[in-house]
């Protein structure tokens, strides 16, 4: 449990920024859906955001993976 109230202030500030700013990109993907002319370039416009997001990860992943130390 956390007893320092700023520091609990300081992570509950980062969590609502981080929820904001996932509620941002997820109504941005909405809206750039929403824009598809038909259910079928909905379904492929969806699966380039899940490839993208993937592909996206993997390189966050690969960065990290280069800068950790390895005992």
């Amino acid at each position: 449990m956390i007893t320092d109230t700023s520091t609990r202030d300081q992570l509950l500030a980062r969590r609502s920024a981080e929820l904001e700013r996932r509620h941002v990109v997820v109504e941005a993907i909405r809206s750039q859906l929403a824009e598809q002319p038909s259910a079928s370039t909905v379904r492929a416009s969806a699966r380039d955001w899940c490839r993208d997001i993937t592909a996206l990860a993997e390189s966050v992943i690969a960065a990290k993976n280069s800068t950790e130390t390895h005992e």
